[in-house]
């Protein structure tokens, strides 16, 4: 992938955003923010929805070697249900812009929605994932990390099937809180029980 031109200037340190998990029942949602050096490609870099699970830790690795800067920012199902879903993946953000080790001086953000962070400039851009390379290094290192993390909640609660769904609303999950109920990863602000599944 080769990132499009953004209408900032094309000479500042400029760092992409994206997060991960944010439509899940349960576990954190986390996001990513990455500055590549100049001129990196890579023809694997791309939205992590469209990398298949193995490319995706490939990237991972070849990110973090080589980008100029990246860092990881987590918030909690209690943080999520306390503020709510988007301002809890703008906060993930924030913190993984905090955890830099270079500071940006532009900022890109996958979606529609942002808050500023201190007196940077940003811009949105729905499936930004897809059209700029920082963007799409930040969705595989949100995601790489943040099913990291589900896998090892899976080990403590294996009847949840973490492992596979990584906490999103499938069928199966959903069947598993109504058997046992929620635990103490699961949003509680979220709607976790599919009321259909009483009628088979």
């Amino acid at each position: 992938m080769n990132p499009l031109p953004s209408s900032f200037n094309p000479e500042a340190v400029e760092a992409g955003c994206d997060e991960a998990g944010r439509g899940c029942l349960a576990g954190p949602v986390y996001a990513a923010a990455v500055i590549l050096p100049e001129g990196f490609s890579h023809p694997w870099l791309n939205d992590s929805k469209q990398v298949s699970e193995k490319r995706r830790n490939q990237m991972r690795a070849i990110i973090e070697s080589e980008a100029v800067s990246w860092a990881i920012g987590i918030v909690d199902n209690h943080e999520i249900d306390s503020i709510n879903i988007l301002r809890a993946s703008i906060l993930a953000m924030h913190r993984a812009l905090d955890a830099l080790s270079v500071r940006p001086e532009e900022i890109i953000v996958d979606g529609n929605r942002f808050s500023p962070y201190s007196t940077i400039p940003w811009k949105t851009f729905v499936k930004g994932d897809g059209r700029f390379g920082n963007i799409a290094a930040a969705s595989i290192l949100a995601k790489t990390h943040r099913d990291e993390e589900m896998r090892r909640l899976h080990s403590i609660y294996p009847i949840y099937g973490w492992d596979v769904n990584k906490g999103y609303p499938t069928r199966a999950h959903r069947a598993a809180i109504e058997a046992h109920g929620p635990t103490e990863y699961h949003r509680m602000s979220f709607r976790l029980i599919d009321r259909q599944l009483t009628l088979f």
